[in-house]
């Protein structure tokens, strides 16, 4: 699953990621697209026990894969 997160003012991205992993099965991945790195997020995905990588993108904008 793929949710592109660009053009959303905080905590909107923060939000729908948080839903969206809520969909996603043990072993899934959820990739999504950020115009800015989330650090808040990294936190909360730590603590939930998630897995997750960075990846910034030729446009400015960051891919995030996080695992369950």
């Amino acid at each position: 699953m793929v949710l592109d997160n660009r053009g959303l003012e905080p905590p909107q991205p923060m939000m729908r990621t948080l839903k969206a992993l809520e969909e996603i099965k043990s072993g899934e991945t959820l990739s999504i697209i950020n115009d800015r790195r989330p650090m808040f997020l990294y936190e909360q995905l730590d603590d939930l026990g998630y897995k997750h990588s960075t990846t910034a993108l030729s446009d400015g904008s960051y891919q995030i894969d996080i695992t369950k």
